[in-house]
């Protein structure tokens, strides 16, 4: 299945323990990913793992999709990354790297997009857009002084 990687890096103002304490925590993907509606079923039982259930919406000629999706955060030192398939066989894995930049968090975050030629460029498409969106929505968050909290 033909792939494309997509790398974004970023700097938010913020230490790398609470940028990470935050990306392993997932109610925090709600509205973080803006198809992330809701989050269910955390279990972090496992040292270094969290499980969790992702619901995505879609929307689609005015009518509404929700999406369950199981998913898994692996985290090893500063690192949070994962693997989910999404409908139309679509598949994503992401990867955060932090590590302390200035007086904040270098995040530098990598995704890897895979799906039938014919949707690649598409969901590739959407993925950068949630990337982009991400990385701003984040840096908002975790600001100093940011009204935005988590």
């Amino acid at each position: 299945m033909p792939t494309r990687v997509l790398l974004n890096t970023f700097q938010v103002d913020a230490a790398p323990e609470k940028v990470f304490a935050h990306l392993t925590t997932p109610e925090s993907y709600v509205g973080l990913s803006p198809l992330v509606v809701a989050v269910r079923d955390v279990d972090r039982s496992e040292p270094g793992v969290v499980r969790y259930t992702s619901v995505e919406r879609f929307r689609f000629l005015g009518l509404k999709y929700d999406n369950p999706i199981a998913v898994t955060l692996l985290t090893e030192g500063l690192s949070v990354r994962g693997q989910v398939r999404s409908p139309g066989g679509v598949g994503l894995g992401y990867r955060f790297d932090l590590s302390p930049e200035g007086t904040g968090t270098r995040v530098d975050d990598r995704l890897d997009v895979s799906a039938a030629w014919f949707l690649l460029g598409f969901a590739a498409g959407q993925a950068r857009k949630v990337q982009l969106a991400r990385a701003r929505i984040l840096a908002g968050r975790l600001s100093e002084g940011s009204a935005l909290k988590p």
